[in-house]
């Protein structure tokens, strides 16, 4: 057992949002403790469609982890539209998660990060100023701990997480190897489509030799659909032919912040720990990132503090996350729970969707605050307004 070091942050997981934190953690001066339960690189279940507002985010070049670009996305719709969205700037890149959250965590070791990777977390425990961190190998002190160990995050369940308010969506990703014949067919465009399964939709997201397919099951009845004959009739949809290889992979998205909080005792949750990935895209890259960066900033800002910590992380997520994701949680209810109402919007405003969501997905752009109450706001307008018409015609 080693508790001679005390660390000043022990960070709970090598994705994003861990590794991120580490980054920025070590490179303000800080002892920062990294456990990885797994032996690095390691695949992770995604579908790797990482979009430039989270890559422009990074404070080091990934470009050598980015098997392909796109300027362009399609996006179809059940109804026959097509929309794209376009950018001069690469909209979304595609990366495979074993070498592009190695590539995160070796640049946090660069900046001073120790890290212990092998080690399973088995134990949490406060004691006095300090929290103990028990793994299947040895024993470590630190004063606060960032958790970016994931969707089920055991870390939080150890902190005191009792209950978990969180959505969490199923999502199939299969990862397909065919034929170079056939690979040339469908490597040239990213899709989406929309109402490929109820309340949900499809991808297709080329890399390097291979196809990322899959489905994702949003809103009522998600969790009811039988994605796995969902998702083979999807690739029989898109004409994906001359499989040689199918290796297939389920997963669980969580799409709603945990309604409990996000810190306790010294523990900070972030990433898909939190609940943070985006509700309408299910992506979860940027998201992860920018709140271990937020959760870095806190702890940071705070001198050592706990408590000013926490308080700056809850300040900074009111302010830059948590409202954009409320109104996206408004927009997926609308989106994927009302098809026709979808379908009316996207054949009257869907040029101007598709312009919107490429801001969005570019970082220019964040969902917009308070969307129902802007919307009736605007509705009492232009009721005033046609009866203030009326009154100058009378």
């Amino acid at each position: 057992m080693n508790e001679a070091t005390l660390y000043d942050v022990a960070v709970i997981g090598t994705g994003p949002a861990g590794s991120m934190a580490a980054y920025d953690l070590a490179a303000a001066g800080l002892k920062v403790l990294v456990i990885e339960k797994r032996e690095l690189p390691r695949y992770k279940v995604c579908g790797g469609g990482f979009v430039y507002r989270g890559l422009r985010d990074l404070p080091f070049d990934a470009a050598e982890v980015v098997d392909l670009q796109f300027k362009e996305v399609d996006i179809y719709f059940d109804d026959g539209t097509h929309l794209v969205a376009s950018d001069d700037r690469p909209v979304i890149s595609m990366v495979m998660r074993d070498k592009f959250d190695y590539l995160l965590a070796e640049k946090a070791i660069e900046k001073g990060s120790v890290l212990k990777q092998g080690e399973k977390l088995t134990a949490l425990q406060h004691k006095s100023d300090q929290i103990l961190l028990t793994t299947d190998k040895n024993a470590y002190s630190t004063k606060m701990v960032v958790a970016a160990d994931g969707a089920y995050s055991p870390t939080a369940k150890m902190a005191g997480w009792t209950t978990d308010s969180r959505t969490l969506i199923p999502a199939l990703e299969y990862e397909i190897y065919v034929s170079p014949e056939e690979y040339e067919k469908h490597c040239r465009n990213v899709r989406f489509d929309m109402g490929a399964v109820p309340h949900g939709y499809g991808w297709v997201f080329p890399k390097n030799g291979h196809l990322s397919v899959g489905v994702g099951g949003f809103g009522n009845g998600g969790g009811k659909l039988d994605l796995k004959s969902a998702c083979m009739k999807y690739i029989d949809d898109m004409n994906i032919k001359n499989i040689v290889e199918i290796k297939k992979f389920g997963f669980n998205i969580p799409i709603t912040p945990r309604e409990e909080g996000f810190v306790k005792n010294g523990v900070f949750l972030t990433g898909d720990a939190a609940g943070f990935a985006d509700p309408i895209t299910a992506e979860g890259i940027s998201n992860s990132i920018f709140s271990g960066r937020y959760a870095a900033q806190a702890i940071i800002s705070s001198q050592g503090d706990p408590y000013s910590a926490a308080k700056r992380y809850q300040d900074i997520l009111d302010e830059k996350l948590l409202p954009q994701l409320a109104t996206g949680r408004t927009l997926a209810a609308w989106f994927y729970g009302k098809p026709k109402l979808r379908s009316f919007l996207i054949k009257h405003y869907g040029a101007k969707f598709a312009r919107y969501m490429t801001a969005v997905f570019c970082g220019d752009r964040n969902y917009p605050i308070n969307l129902k109450k802007r919307i009736i706001q605007k509705s009492l307008n232009r009721l005033v307004g046609k009866k203030s018409k009326l009154k100058k015609a009378v």
